[in-house]
């Protein structure tokens, strides 16, 4: 759950509301280890994101660095080749299902974006 969580520190444009809550929903489901609370939890579970909320917003807001803001398609250790960099993390997944007809169309796959790159 926690891998949907991104960096929202130093970027141009600066993270939205919607994606500082939405790093808090993730944080709040890992914890609670819910992605739906039940009705019993419900209420507890939104203060979370709330709060928690409210606490990444501050915390953005007071965070200072030198380093220029960083564009948002330099995110992530596979910039520019994000198809390739899913395609290279699934393909062992593929094969310890016993899916190697998957994992070769996957080859060829990874084949052909490394062409059009």
């Amino acid at each position: 759950m926690c891998r949907n969580i991104k960096t929202l520190f130093n970027f141009a444009p600066p993270a939205s509301e919607d994606e500082i809550r939405a790093s808090a929903l993730q944080f709040v489901r890992k914890i609670s280890g819910y992605t739906n609370p039940s009705k019993a939890n419900e209420v507890a579970f939104h203060r979370a994101v709330d709060e928690v909320t409210v606490s990444a917003r501050q915390l953005l807001a007071s965070l200072a660095t030198a380093q220029p803001p960083r564009d948002r398609g330099e995110q992530g250790p596979c910039q520019g080749e994000a198809a390739i960099c899913i395609a290279l993390h699934l393909r062992p997944r593929m094969m310890t299902f016993r899916q190697p007809r998957l994992a070769q169309s996957l080859d060829h796959g990874i084949e052909a974006l490394r062409l059009v790159d």
